[in-house]
């Protein structure tokens, strides 16, 4: 059975049902966490009456500085909607670990960024060093893979499609809420992670909603593909993409052979023009709620709730 752990600014909590128990440990890192296992049983099984998880503030429990790396469109329904009509190549992109915030922080706007955009994801928490060269068996995965979270990939999208950048443009601080809870998993529990459904909403409208079935490239596949290259390490995060249900998708066909046809300028003019129109980006005022859990409960990452800002609300 997972143990869902939640960090606080005086440390480390075990939750039960609606209780939480401090963890007796001296780690300050999720490295350090993910280490003291022992630390974190004993917790789970103490008689500590606890104190209430409503009265604990949340923090990231993915501490920084640390590796985050993204897969990109990695669910078919996701594939569909970004235009792919064939295989997808896998493909990996970096992240800001200064991105990395709280499960309940603001999402904050730059005020250059007019089409913001949200992507449910589940992070993998590493909890052993994977060499370049590792190769990983589904059977391997409670020996690198220590738990799991709730992140959410906010995006920039015309800094994305503009400048083809993803770094930038995913890795805004405040782009990659995480939390509430690591749930650390034993290695029975790997065995329901085709179970764990996604669910996002902003403002109380359903927009994601699929489980890990819709995935292209399952964890332990990304990870082999992944130490093709890079290095990973305890505490480093790894988001394994979203389902479809964005804001942004790709224009009809016809209108996207047109695109083609256009200077690189009149393009991204008529096509963010078009996007203009489109309510589904997020604005000041907003309230994305995230989920990811099994239907039994088995699993339960927790619920993410942010708001969203505009710089200007959030000076510097």
């Amino acid at each position: 059975m997972s143990t869902n752990v939640l960090r606080t600014a005086d440390g480390w909590w075990v939750v039960r049902g609606d209780r939480a128990v401090p963890v007796g440990t001296k780690a300050v890192t999720t490295a350090e966490l993910v280490a003291d296992r022992a630390a974190v049983r004993e917790a789970a099984l103490s008689d500590d009456p606890g104190t209430p998880v409503a009265d604990l503030a949340a923090l990231s429990p993915v501490t920084t500085p640390c590796r985050v790396v993204a897969q990109m469109v990695n669910y078919r329904s996701h594939a569909r909607d970004s235009g792919f009509t064939g295989d997808v190549p896998p493909a990996f992109f970096r992240k800001a670990s200064g991105s990395v915030s709280g499960p309940a922080d603001a999402v904050v706007r730059p005020s250059h960024v007019r089409f913001l955009d949200y992507e449910i994801e589940l992070g993998l928490v590493m909890g052993a060093p994977l060499p370049v060269g590792t190769v990983v068996e589904e059977r391997d995965l409670p020996s690198y893979v220590a738990g799991l979270v709730i992140t959410n990939d906010v995006s920039a999208r015309e800094v994305q499609l503009t400048r083809t950048q993803f770094y930038e443009s995913k890795s805004y601080p405040t782009f990659t809420p995480t939390g509430p809870y690591l749930a650390l998993l034993e290695p029975e529990d790997f065995t329901r992670l085709l179970d764990l459904r996604l669910k996002l909403s902003v403002n109380g409208e359903p927009r994601q909603d699929r489980t890990l079935a819709d995935m292209i490239v399952r964890p332990a596949r990304a990870l082999t593909l992944l130490a093709r290259f890079q290095t990973l390490d305890p505490g480093d995060l790894l988001l394994t993409g979203t389902p479809g249900g964005t804001a942004l998708k790709a224009p009809p066909k016809p209108v996207e052979k047109i695109g083609a046809l256009l200077p690189p300028a009149l393009k991204w003019k008529a096509f963010f023009k078009s996007q203009a129109k489109n309510p589904l980006y997020l604005d000041a005022g907003d309230v994305i709620t995230a989920t990811i859990a099994t239907h039994d409960g088995r699993i339960d990452l927790g619920e993410q709730r942010t708001p969203v800002t505009d710089a200007t609300q959030n000076p510097r």
